[in-house]
């Protein structure tokens, strides 16, 4: 490796210097082990020509047996270094089933910087070059290499290396990016982690704005570069500016001896000085987030940032992540997952991560935010829970967000999560992801403008996240703004944004457009996806039931069942077997109802939603023992929780009032839900069948009062845009025409609401008529034997 000349290699914008060992960059220290040094520095010796893995490790190891993979570690930590993936060929190319070739012309000069050759490297003998002036005092060569030593391990003071403070330091506006460590440790623990904790540790200022990854994600598109590489300089920069970012900030680990070295570099995306760096060191490994934290820290103030924000908003790193650095890695490549396959894919990471310290508070919450968009709102509330509980160590940006998620999944209380939600905001108000959850709390409120002004909010500041075209294009259509809806889907789209619930809106607007073809085209969208198919499913199953197709809608149902359960989803599951059971109950098929609660209760017993709908269920299918029995379980279980006091305990004990034949009081007891009875049901998924304005609507016919019974049925057709295809939106339309004919007189109402025959009245009587034909070609080809279509048929006859 070498012929005893002292010579410097330069190729790019690098420099090494085989004497020291060193590799540099513009003049800038790249860190390598020594190991790693002399992998490259026998490539560069021999650049434009194939090094065979052999010689290559007979080279690095003399005498001894390595396996190959030793050689490829080494290899990927000198790429790595240079900036380089596997899958470029700037520097380092793979000759398959030979070996390696340095690509980059390589020159050679001396060690006062005297070019030699411009040429690449001849690997034969040379002639020595010219000694090296030697220097008056021998001791400054020692000083020297002691000013490197110490420069190397982060301890050279300010006295001695002074850092002048940023011209123009970042203020409160700006966006800072970053981008990924480099790892010249040969410790693949350090590979993402390091970049993870810097996150979180940067994220607790309310100062800095970092760059979210969908956005990153998102630019990296635009610019037609693949995603997941190491950022070169040049790249950052340019990727920074794209997304209209200030400065990127890239960290750096290498280890001495014992030492680790950890480094922090801001640098300035427009012209490339540096705003500010931080070096700290750690005796060991298990010290190096302290390190890192403690630099970050530092960091922060050289950017701008307040003392009294940086002492405020700052816990120590292993206290707001981990303290095991193998659990942060399974963390940070579940979060990495996360954005580029979604949760099902992340979900190992995290639940490995948890299993590695039972400690990790956002481990915890990491599993439980899969969970919940997965659709498993009970097993999202255990690890939900665990993180709460563990939660008073974390940092304050992530207390707040575990605080809010927990009181809106577990214990239901939605007044105390939009005000954490709202504490968030006061501190983070950059926060997309607050608003984003403050919009859907809303919604669960029935709030639905407030809901539109937080998510518009959101999409500004994250326009990049598929997540808030989801949510505004439903608070749109709740509001029944249909058009603007459809804007929003076709936002998304021209961004190449994509999502389960961005297709669940489009086919639902196809739906309330009558596109079939349109509707199929969302519908295939979700077959074969593992984590989705089922909720696909459920969609055309609800659509034919809603047509009155219910042996179709039932095919469908045990489809979206059998591909939850076969990919692991049992609430899913559970749920729509629940949902079903309170489909067949309102259509009147009452074995069939009590058959899918019972098949929903044993796959699940002890879900809520899965109770609260089997619950209503049995309610009403007449079965009163069952559903109160439900109903007391939940009111004991969920005494905080918002939807289950105010919207389903009234829904559910207003209908077993209707079995007993007391309207009034079913009435009574319905008009708790006054607040809210337009809402979202977040188990369902967002959809809403207005169950209580249904069984108002109901309530009202049982009291024989037709006016009030119409204006119910009325509300749910003008808000298709919440029901969606809900069976309700159909049999709406024969609520409607019972209550005209009630009101035309043409109904006798029971005594025991102290009603009475009345004349009858022609125009009502139209009305009813007509509001008959309009159901009845809604299901002009339904399955003839549904109970409630017999019904219907038996009532238009006497109205002839």
């Amino acid at each position: 490796m070498g012929n005893g000349i002292k010579r410097f290699y330069e190729f790019g914008a690098f420099r090494i210097d085989p004497a020291r060992e060193l590799l540099l960059r513009s003049d800038e220290l790249v860190p390598l082990t020594s190991k790693a040094f002399q992998t490259l520095l026998v490539l560069v010796e021999n650049s434009d020509q194939v090094v065979p893995k052999d010689q290559l490790m007979r080279t690095l190891w003399p005498g001894t047996f390595v396996e190959e993979s030793n050689l490829t570690k080494h290899i990927s930590m000198v790429r790595k270094a240079l900036g380089q993936t596997a899958q470029e060929h700037g520097y380092i190319v793979t000759v398959p089933g030979v070996g390696y070739r340095f690509a980059e012309t390589v020159r050679v000069v001396s060690v006062n910087g005297i070019p030699l050759k411009e040429a690449a490297v001849d690997p034969g003998p040379e002639a020595p070059a010219p000694a090296p002036e030697v220097p008056r005092k021998r001791w400054a060569e020692w000083i020297a290499a002691v000013l490197v030593f110490l420069i190397a391990v982060g301890v050279l003071v300010d006295t001695l290396y002074h850092r002048p403070r940023p011209a123009e330091p970042l203020t409160e506006k700006d966006t800072v990016l970053l981008i990924d460590f480099l790892n010249s440790t040969g410790d693949a623990v350090f590979d993402d982690t390091l970049k993870q904790a810097l996150s979180v540790s940067l994220n607790q200022s309310p100062f800095l704005n970092v760059l979210s990854e969908n956005k990153v994600a998102a630019t990296l598109r635009m610019m037609a570069r693949p995603e997941g590489k190491l950022l070169s300089p040049d790249l950052a920069r340019e990727l920074c500016q794209r997304a209209g970012g200030k400065a990127y900030i890239a960290g750096s680990i290498a280890n001495l001896g014992n030492q680790y070295v950890v480094g922090l570099k801001a640098v300035n995306c427009a012209n490339g000085d540096t705003l500010a760096q931080e070096q700290a060191s750690a005796a060991a490994k298990e010290r190096v987030l302290d390190a890192l934290g403690v630099a970050a820290a530092k960091l922060r103030g050289e950017l701008g940032e307040s003392l009294a924000t940086v002492q405020k908003f700052d816990v120590p790193l292993q206290q707001a992540t981990t303290s095991s650095l193998e659990a942060l890695r399974a963390y940070s490549l579940g979060r990495k997952e996360a954005g580029e396959q979604g949760p099902r894919v992340a979900l190992p990471y995290d639940l490995h991560a948890v299993e590695l310290d039972p400690n990790f508070a956002m481990g915890y919450f990491a599993v439980g935010y899969d969970y919940f968009i997965l659709g498993e709102v009970g097993k999202a509330s255990e690890y939900f829970t665990k993180a709460f509980e563990l939660g008073k160590q974390v940092s304050e940006r992530e207390k707040l967000t575990i605080a809010a998620a927990y009181y809106q999944s577990v214990t239901g209380e939605l007044d105390k999560a939009t005000q954490t939600y709202k504490e968030q905001i006061a501190s983070y108000p950059r926060d997309y992801r607050a608003h984003l959850d403050l919009s859907i709390v809303y919604g669960q409120q029935g709030q639905y403008e407030d809901a539109i002004a937080e998510v518009r909010e959101a999409a500004r500041l994250a326009p990049d996240d598929v997540a808030t075209y989801g949510v505004l294009s439903y608070d749109l259509l709740a509001s029944q703004r249909v058009e603007e809806a459809e804007q929003v889907g076709r936002q998304a789209q021209g961004r190449k944004l994509d999502d389960f619930v961005l297709r669940q809106i489009l086919y639902t607007l196809a739906f309330l457009k009558n596109d079939s073809s349109a509707m199929e085209e969302q519908a295939a969208w979700f077959t074969g996806k593992a984590a989705v198919e089922n909720s696909g499913l459920s969609l055309e199953s609800d659509t034919a039931a809603y047509s009155g197709h219910m042996r179709r809608s039932q095919e469908l149902t045990a489809q979206a069942v059998d591909s939850a359960m076969r990919n692991g989803h049992k609430e899913s599951a559970a749920i729509w077997e629940a949902n079903a059971a309170v489909r067949a109950a309102g259509m009147g098929n009452v074995a069939e109802a009590h058959r899918m609660a019972d098949a929903a209760l044993k796959l699940l017993p002890a879900g809520q939603a899965v109770k609260i709908e089997a619950a209503l269920a049995l309610a009403m299918a007449g079965d009163t023992a069952r559903a109160t029995s439900l109903a007391q379980d939940l009111n004991r279980r969920f005494p905080l929780d918002t939807q289950v006091q105010s919207l389903w305990l009234p829904t559910i004990e207003g209908q077993l009032a209707l079995d007993g034949g007391d309207a009034a009081a079913a009435l009574n007891r319905l008009h708790a839900t006054a607040s809210m009875d337009m809402a979202s049901i977040q188990f369902l998924v967002n959809v809403s069948c207005l169950y209580p304005v249904y069984v108002q609507g109901e309530a009202y016919l049982a009291a024989g009062n037709g006016n009030a019974a119409a204006a119910e049925f009325q509300r749910i057709l003008d808000h298709s845009g919440i029901t969606w295809n809900c069976w309700t939106g159909a049999l709406a339309k024969l609520g409607l025409a019972r209550a005209y004919a009630l009101e035309a007189g043409a109904v006798k109402v029971k005594e025991s609401t102290g009603g009475a025959d009345h004349a009858t009245d022609p125009a009502a009587l139209a009305k009813a008529r007509t509001a008959y034909q309009d159901f009845f070609a809604l299901w002009k080809d339904a399955d003839p034997d549904i109970p409630i279509l017999r019904d219907a048929r038996a009532e238009f006859a006497k109205l002839q």
